[in-house]
């Protein structure tokens, strides 16, 4: 892990200001539910910090997940699908009430399960057996405990016009959301996809669909940033946003990506849900992996609380 300057805060410090930072206070709403970092004020933050099994944990079983988030102080995971903790929609009952054993008693939250489903494709049958497909999300994620089901756009068609597809995707998310509000669950778009990562294809969808289960989750994306800020995309899609991706803290691929600024937009917001990671190359020794996520974890601190 390289040494980080970029928002003045060395490894070192960075470790120093987490165990300063991190609080034994409850906040937010009823996935809220561990330690807490502090405002200048004194205030805890209402969101918490996460993580995507994709790409720090793909290679760890549930038990390990769920160890190593503890000793870390990450609160909360999604599961991404294909990964080694193998929860998928495949699992049995009996397994499913293991998994959500598990995860009540580490006192580490579900967040929910990130399916790779997608609604862009010319065939009609492709979309229904993806709409279909994340169904099946949507009855693990209740069965497990979780909260929602991450699903994505993936592009746009270059056969029609762009405003046909996203109304195409719109529509398919109607379906996802009636099911995920018969299980009392959410479904989460995710930012994602080249062009659909654009924020007002992303807006354009979302109204659409104008399901009340259905929303998204912030992808932390380049395009996001205009003239050094989030602010405009951010207040444009902040309607939806019902859960968040964040990646590398002090570099983005494109450039510095202004977290800070994104941090002080949720707190403004009275967010309560949780930022959650999701970085590309990390180590895979678990033990390594706990490193990356203390460090990580009071990088985020720093930048969430100020």
């Amino acid at each position: 892990m390289k040494h980080v300057t970029t928002h003045g805060l060395s490894r070192r410090n960075a470790l120093k200001t987490a165990g300063l930072a991190t609080v034994a206070a409850l906040g937010g709403g009823p996935h809220v539910r561990s330690a807490r970092a502090e405002t200048p004020s004194g205030t805890p933050l209402k969101f918490g910090l996460g993580l995507v099994t994709y790409n720090v944990a793909k290679d760890w079983d549930l038990p390990t997940i769920l160890k190593v988030c503890k000793a870390s102080g990450v609160a909360a995971v999604e599961l991404r699908t294909t990964h080694k903790h193998g929860v998928e929609p495949t699992l049995s009952a009996a397994e499913r009430k293991d998994v959500k054993k598990r995860f009540e008693d580490s006192g580490i939250v579900c967040w929910g399960a990130g399916s790779t489903c997608e609604f862009h494709a010319a065939d009609a049958s492709v979309v229904k057996q993806n709409i279909e497909t994340c169904k099946q999300f949507v009855d693990l994620v209740h069965d497990i405990g979780g909260k929602g089901v991450k699903v994505r756009p993936n592009g746009l068609r270059k056969d029609v016009p762009a405003e046909k597809t996203l109304e195409q995707i719109g529509k398919a998310l109607i379906e996802c959301g009636k099911a995920a509000e018969a299980q009392g669950v959410e479904i989460w778009m995710e930012v994602h996809g080249n062009p659909t990562q654009q924020p007002a294809h992303c807006k354009t969808i979302m109204e659409q669909c104008g399901h009340k289960s259905v929303g998204l989750t912030w992808n932390s994306n380049g395009p996001d940033v205009k003239d050094g800020s989030v602010k405009e995309s951010f207040e444009m899609l902040w309607p939806w946003i019902k859960s968040c991706h964040i990646n590398d803290l002090y570099k983005d691929g494109a450039g510095i990506y202004p977290y800070r600024e994104l941090f002080s937009l949720f707190r403004a917001k009275g967010y309560d849900r949780y930022t959650l990671i999701e970085v590309g190359k990390t180590p895979a020794d678990p033990a390594a992996g706990e490193e990356f996520l203390k460090y990580y974890k009071a990088l985020w601190t720093e930048l969430a609380s100020r």
